[in-house]
């Protein structure tokens, strides 16, 4: 598994690629250069990761099990490998997670799994809502990874306290076509009293690039 890391110093940031994207989109992609400052400063460093996808949820060729171990393993990758990674070059106490579109599914998914790691959590043109990937397969792993079934449920206290303590914004556009999924999951913090930030932008801003480059300037200013 390849990385790569922008930043020397600062809050370190967990950033998930887009739906079988690769770990250097996020730089390609200009979101790097969008707040460029902050890693120059020494104010925030970013851990850009590859993805599985392809071998994972979008692998037809496989049963939905299948495809579900394989992002388990993924995620076994990120806690076992890349958090010690970051936490041997970056002393910082906080985590942050971010990603857009469907990298907006894996960073909310990793932070409410795991709030005792993550201090903040950013999607951007979020989807949260596995279910299309599993072809009417369903077990208890495919509930506890999706954020869209197993938040309603959640009343245990130790994750609830971490979630309300934890900085959640829900950024999207007026015609992104997820913005059902974000007002959804907005719906679901709210009904557990986890504050949150559901940020709709107007001006038709939609689902692309050069609105999450956007997004990025004001998230992480």
């Amino acid at each position: 598994m390849q990385l790569l890391v922008f930043g020397h110093s600062g809050t370190p940031l967990l950033v998930f690629p887009t739906s079988c994207g690769r770990f250097f989109e996020y730089e390609d992609r200009g979101m790097i250069a969008a707040v460029g400052g902050r890693y120059e400063s020494g104010a925030m460093q970013a851990y850009c990761v590859d993805s599985v996808d392809a071998e994972s949820w979008y692998n037809r060729g496989v049963h939905p099990r299948q495809r579900l171990e394989r992002h388990m393993a993924y995620e076994a990758y990120l806690l076992d490998e890349v958090l010690p990674l970051i936490r041997v070059k970056n002393p910082a106490r906080e985590l942050g997670v971010t990603g857009c579109s469907f990298g907006g599914y894996h960073a909310m998914n990793f932070a409410l799994r795991h709030p005792d790691l993550v201090t903040h959590a950013i999607s951007m043109g979020g989807a949260f809502d596995i279910q299309q990937f599993l072809d009417g397969y369903y077990d208890q792993d495919c509930y506890f990874h999706c954020p869209a079934h197993f938040l309603p449920g959640m009343n245990d206290p130790w994750y609830l306290d971490r979630y309300r303590g934890m900085r959640i914004v829900l950024g999207t556009g007026e015609q992104d076509m997820c913005l059902g999924e974000n007002r959804r999951l907005s719906g679901m913090l709210h009904d557990k009293n986890v504050p949150h930030w559901l940020d709709v932008w107007g001006n038709g801003t939609g689902h692309d690039w050069p609105w999450w480059q956007r997004m990025a300037q004001k998230y992480f200013a």
